[in-house]
């Protein structure tokens, strides 16, 4: 018996992110072929120009506020007012945005005395703010000089849009960290976003660029300062209010990502525990038929959960196996065999359904993001690496995400900027 029940994990380890490939390749081409083929990559016109509000949080800053800044004042869109939220800084942050009060004067500093969660930053400066979308970014990404225009769009011409995603892009690609994550957020988030909003629901607005609707964000609540992952929190409590959430790839920043293990290892465990606890305080969709379209999303999220589990169970009998045929045979014969994932057949179907996912990923995003074709040869490490990494994060943060008292405020630290 239990020998089955170790198979049956082997093989969903292998058959998930087949399948799971496949279905985001034909979704992204699919979103591609509906809506981005025939796309001018010019800005669309807007008939009406509200106030938009940009909100930059910003906790020990110091090194990349400055550009943020800058990349908001030059965009074309001229309608705003931005607000920068120093949250309890240690560095010299604060120095640095009363430095850029003499090329900007109209920029509002929110200083905090206190850490109390970037949540709490957030609804601070919605309080004090005056637009009617509210534009979130993070503090060491830059904008693209038309992406408010694109997000304004959606927000003017359909009434129902609570949230527009955009497309973030890495911008520091110098070590292998940096080119493997340039390529998954190209292949893996890019496609899951297509292939989300055509089925209506996307799982998150990502926290780094992202415009939400004034009106949709007092429905939802404002942010939960409990969360230990705002942006997924309010996507979901936007989605179970029937608000619509969006994907709009020309909607770009260029951000930094980690290049340290123990930097993507902090950044993938805060997202795992935070898919958790919105799986936990979102339970309850469950019991609605009308919230049905977002059970698809649902069930996606726990089945990745599953596999990562399979996965870490599967690795270390392999490996156990693997030992004890040197240490002790007569063990190694008792376990279960699963042969070579790296050699066998099955590992050679997986690396080839990854590269033809890169592929298409990086057809559709050369539009936006020319240099995507020099990361391709890097993206091969992609399985060997960030699966074991991220299967690890997400075994680790699952109990967390579980078990975290949530009526406690999640308090924040800048995540690793790159090298």
């Amino acid at each position: 018996m239990f020998t089955l029940f170790i198979l049956f994990l082997a093989g969903f380890v292998f058959y998930y992110p087949v399948v799971m490939s496949l279905v985001w390749m034909i979704g992204g081409i699919c979103f591609y072929w509906r809506r981005e083929r025939n796309e001018s990559r010019l800005p669309p016109e807007l008939k009406e120009k509200p106030l938009v509000s940009v909100f930059i949080p910003a906790h020990n800053e110091e090194r990349d506020i400055a550009d943020s800044v800058r990349s908001i004042f030059a965009n074309h869109y001229k309608n705003m007012e931005i607000i920068v939220i120093n949250d309890a800084s240690t560095d010299h942050t604060q120095d640095v945005l009363e430095g850029l009060l003499k090329d900007y004067p109209t920029l509002k500093i929110l200083k905090m005395e206190k850490n109390l969660g970037k949540a709490n930053g957030l609804n601070l400066a919605f309080a004090m703010s005056h637009g009617d979308i509210i534009f979130t970014l993070d503090a060491d990404s830059m904008l693209d000089e038309h992406a408010i225009e694109w997000a304004v769009w959606h927000f003017n011409n359909f009434p129902r849009v609570g949230a527009v995603t955009g497309n973030p892009r890495v911008r520091n690609r110098t070590s292998l960290l940096a080119k493997i994550q340039t390529a998954e957020y190209s292949s893996v988030i890019g496609l899951i976003k297509r292939t989300q909003r055509l089925i209506g629901k996307v799982m998150t607005v990502s926290g780094v660029v992202a415009g939400w609707r004034r009106t949709a964000i007092v429905d939802a609540g404002l942010w939960s300062n409990t969360a230990i992952t705002d942006d997924i929190e309010m996507t979901w409590k936007m989605e179970t209010h029937f608000w619509d959430v969006r994907y709009e790839p020309n909607m770009i920043c260029w951000m930094l990502v980690p290049e340290t293990l123990s930097g993507i290892w902090t950044q993938r465990k805060r997202w795992a525990q935070g898919g958790v606890e919105v799986m936990r305080s979102h339970s309850d969709v469950w019991k609605h038929w009308r919230e049905r379209r977002i059970w698809p999303v649902y069930i996606d999220y726990f089945l990745g959960t599953f596999w990562a589990y399979s996965f870490i169970i599967c690795a270390a009998l392999w490996l156990l196996r693997l030992l004890a045929g040197w240490l002790a045979p007569g063990l190694a014969a008792a376990l279960p065999d699963l042969g070579n994932p790296l050699l066998g057949w099955n590992g050679a179907v997986v690396a080839f359904t990854c590269l033809l996912q890169f592929l298409v990923s990086i057809i559709i995003d050369s539009h936006y993001d020319k240099n995507l074709w020099k990361v391709y040869f890097w993206v091969s490490w992609y399985p060997v690496i960030y699966w074991a990494f991220n299967s690890l994060a997400t075994v680790v943060a699952t109990p967390k995400g579980l078990f975290r008292n949530m009526n406690k405020a999640a308090v924040w630290v800048s995540p690793d900027r790159g090298i």
